[in-house]
């Protein structure tokens, strides 16, 4: 032990950290020498995993778009089925060590669905599968296998980093009758997941965490200590937070999950810097209108009278720099409505964004965005989609608003209360968007998802004091939405067009706004 922390002292100075890395160097060291010393088989795990890949170093990006200097791809071990068989074997002997009482196990879908088979196999432990969709015809079961109700459930899984895939398993599994109090990972990244499962009453029980990871590999010279800082002040600033359901009955402001890094950061980029850089036309538009009339307001007009609403956008005009449509819920609708839009846009100054929430396939899209009675394609500047019928939505809507110069938001984020819209189904539309950037500018979002400073990120659901309308919507204020979550634009509706003075109303929404975003730069 001793001449193992002998070594340790040795390769902590024999790489003195640079300037940049010299705030990292005091707690990396205490990473080290704080982190639990492996056994030798779980070191040989780990080795193990270092030679095939499956634990990287150096600059990748993950799916929340949130440059990584460590990637761990698990996915590989099926690859090495003596490999899978010692992690399987560990993972079991780990909870049977910790006393962990069980009367099934079940994978957290897929990559944790082989390491759940081997130790049903090796220990004849009935296994029961998890769904991640429901199909439409069998018994349209979301939990397959064979079990009784009240009976206990070991969740197993290969990584967690906030915690919520665990969640997302446990939460059927508990529907259908089944206990769920522990779960067994081989890596815990250490950035919030055991925490938020045990404010769930879930305990979780890790093989390994990066700081042992780290202090391994770094006895093993696999690595040197500034990578090991690099590691130590990710994890530190990306701390991964996710507020209980309690938090949420308590009518507490919340995304699904925000880092810890984007609740203490600033803005990198100001609109206009941003403008530079976009590939979308409509983008590099709007975010020039934003930094020329200093305001980051959108007006959402839900009113169904053509008069009014021609009265109202030309009264809030001169403090917007979007305007946000429902088309089909304007009573006697004409292309003459459109015509005077645009020119109120041309007039004030901003854009237009109806707001047509596609959902359809791409042949059918293409001809709702440029056939019929509406023809978004002739007169918004921007629509928007739902990602869930996959990419061929966007290249339906890209096929006429592309040459014409529209922009694509997609709908990442909702701000009703109980949407679906949230984990793995965000992060297939982060995904999606990097595919497209030349047509897809933005988000419908609770808060930014990416760094992409092309990708313009819009909540809606903004009011000057946070609450709910009884109806779902749950609001949040402009300095919530632009300095605690870094969104880009407030989307108001009903706090502007119900006011007595819709244009005063809209200069206080222009007003708290910007003075938000100005904070959000602050240093």
């Amino acid at each position: 032990q001793q001449q193992q922390q002998l070594q340790l002292q040795q390769l902590i100075t024999a790489h003195p950290p640079t300037m940049d890395e010299a705030k990292n160097k005091q707690a990396a060291e205490e990473c080290i020498r704080n982190a639990e010393t492996l056994d030798d088989g779980t070191e040989q795990i780990l080795l193990k995993l270092f030679d095939i890949g499956a634990v990287k170093f150096g600059n990748f990006t993950l799916k929340s778009g949130v440059q990584s200097p460590i990637y761990i791809d698990l996915r590989l071990i099926v690859s090495f089925p003596e490999l899978l068989k010692a992690i399987a074997e560990k993972m079991y002997a780990l909870v049977t060590k910790n006393g962990v009482k069980f009367d099934v196990i079940c994978g957290v879908p897929y990559t944790a669905l082989p390491v759940a088979t081997v130790i049903s196999l090796l220990h004849r432990i009935p296994m029961l599968m998890r769904r991640k969709e429901v199909k439409k015809y069998g018994t349209k079961r979301i939990i397959e296998g064979v079990f009784k109700d009240g009976q206990t459930c070991l969740v197993v899984e290969d990584l967690i980093t906030s915690g919520m895939s665990v969640v997302e398993t446990t939460s059927p599994l508990n529907d259908v009758g089944l206990k769920t109090t522990d779960v067994v990972v081989l890596v815990d990244r250490e950035q919030g997941g055991a925490t938020n499962l045990k404010n769930r009453g879930i305990t979780p029980h890790a093989v390994l965490k990066i700081s042992s990871m780290l202090k391994c590999l770094l006895k093993a010279e696999r690595i040197d200590m500034p990578l090991v800082a690099k590691v130590v002040s990710f994890l530190q600033s990306n701390q991964v937070i996710v507020k209980a359901e309690e938090d949420q009955k308590k009518g507490i402001d919340s995304a699904a999950a925000v880092t810890k890094q984007q609740q203490n950061a600033t803005r990198s980029k100001t609109y206009d810097a941003r403008s530079l850089v976009c590939k979308n036309p409509a983008a590099k538009k709007l975010l020039k209108i934003m930094a020329e009339k200093k305001t980051n307001l959108c007006f959402s007009a839900d009113i169904t009278d053509k008069k009014r609403l021609i009265e109202v956008v030309d009264a809030v005009g001169p403090h917007i720099c979007m305007l946000k449509t429902h088309i089909d819920t304007l009573e006697g609708f004409d292309m003459e409505v459109a015509k005077k839009l645009r020119d109120l846009a041309k007039k004030h100054n901003f854009l237009i964004f109806e707001d047509r929430k596609y959902a359809d396939i791409g042949n059918t899209v293409v001809l709702q965005y440029s056939k019929g009675m509406y023809r978004p394609v002739e007169w918004a500047d921007i629509v928007n989609c739902h990602p869930l019928p996959g990419p061929g939505i966007v290249d339906g809507l890209m096929k006429n608003g592309g040459p014409a110069g529209r922009g694509l938001v997609l709908i990442a984020e909702m701000s009703s209360k109980g949407n679906l819209a949230t984990g793995a189904y965000t992060e297939a539309s982060v995904k999606m968007a990097s595919e497209y950037p030349e047509f897809v500018m933005g988000f419908i979002s609770m808060r930014k998802l990416t760094d992409n400073p092309g990708i313009i990120h819009m909540t809606p659901g903004v009011k000057l004091v946070s609450g709910t309308d009884g109806l779902g919507q749950q609001y949040k204020t402009p300095h919530s939405v632009l300095v605690d979550k870094l969104s880009d634009v407030i989307i108001v509706g009903r706090g502007i067009y119900k006011a007595e003075d819709p244009a005063n109303e809209a200069k206080k929404y222009r007003e708290a706004g910007w003075s938000a975003y100005q904070k959000s730069l602050s240093s």
